[in-house]
Parts: C-alpha cells; structure tokens; sequence
C-alpha cells in the first residue's frame, strides 16, 4: 500500500514507512508544542491523520508533504486549545457557583429563592435545570426541545436578568 495512494514517495525518504514516521514525529512535536493540555497530543494527531487523508487532493506539490502536515497538526491544536478554554472557564464558573451556593446561608438561599420567583417560569426553570441540578446545555435542550443554541441563549439572558434585578435590589436597599 502506498502513502496517500501515490506510487511515489517524495524527496529524500527510502521507503514509505520512514516518510510516515517523519510525518508522525513532526505533527507530534509541532501538536505538543502548540497544545496547552498536553494529553490531548495523541487525539490532535489522529484528528490531522484523517483530515490529511480526506484533503490529499489539496496538497499541490507532493514534496511539500511534511509541511503541509504540520500545518494542519497546528490549525487542529488550535482548534482544541479554543475548545478547550471554553470548556474550561464554563467548568470553572460553575464550579465556583457550586461552591458557593453550598457554603451558602439561609439568608443567602432566601435572598436567591426571592429573586429566581421574580423571573419568568422560563428562565427560572432554565437556570434551576442548569445550575441546581447540573444538567448540560444539551441535556436541557432534549428535555425541552428546544436546539442547544436557543438553550444557551437563554440562559444567557437569564443570568443577565437575575443579575439585574440582584443590582436593582442593591440600590433600593442602600
């Protein structure tokens, strides 16, 4: 079998087994410099293994191979290290309201039950779903049948409006 169906094997390599582990050394090396979590490594480079398989036809000189699939190795731990920070601060934000809410008094949890019963049935369930029982977005999506954006978006505008009327009742109490 040859590498990426082409009977050639480019420029300086004998065989193609040393074209593949070049290639395999040099996306690992650039993927592992690139990524933030360092686990990640084996997946990013699989990830780029099958995308340069699915984009051979875009490769336009074959001697530029390894270029070519370092590039790719570093757009792909790109992509996972913007995935990642989001996962990571959503975790983190959540995590902290946990924390929070446990450590929490009574008059803290009356003074959160008062201003969840001030929003709309919508958005309370919507952040109760979220942030009381600790569902997922798109579990409360399936829940709701509703796409996962909608339920992002909601619960965005929801935390806004809880966080208003937390203000709002700051400066009627000071």
């Amino acid at each position: 079998m040859s590498f990426l169906r082409e009977p050639d094997v480019p420029g300086a390599f004998r065989s193609e087994e040393e074209l593949l582990g070049e290639l395999y050394n040099q996306m690992l090396r650039v993927v592992r410099h690139k990524l933030w979590h360092k686990s990640d490594a084996g997946d990013v480079v699989q990830e780029a293994w099958v995308r340069i398989l699915e984009k051979k036809s875009t490769l336009r000189e074959q001697d530029k191979i390894i270029p070519w699939a370092k590039a790719i190795a570093a757009n792909l731990a790109a992509n996972a290290n913007r995935a990642r920070r989001y996962e990571v601060s959503s975790d983190q934000y959540e995590g902290a309201f946990e924390a929070y809410s446990s450590a929490a008094g009574p008059e803290l949890m009356m003074e959160l039950s008062d201003l969840l019963g001030r929003l709309d049935p919508k958005s309370r369930t919507l952040l109760l779903y979220k942030f009381y029982y600790g569902l997922k977005d798109a579990e409360i999506a399936a829940a709701l049948q509703l796409p996962v954006g909608t339920v992002k978006a909601q619960i965005h505008r929801s935390k806004a409006r809880l966080h208003a009327l937390d203000k709002e009742d700051e400066r009627n109490h000071t």
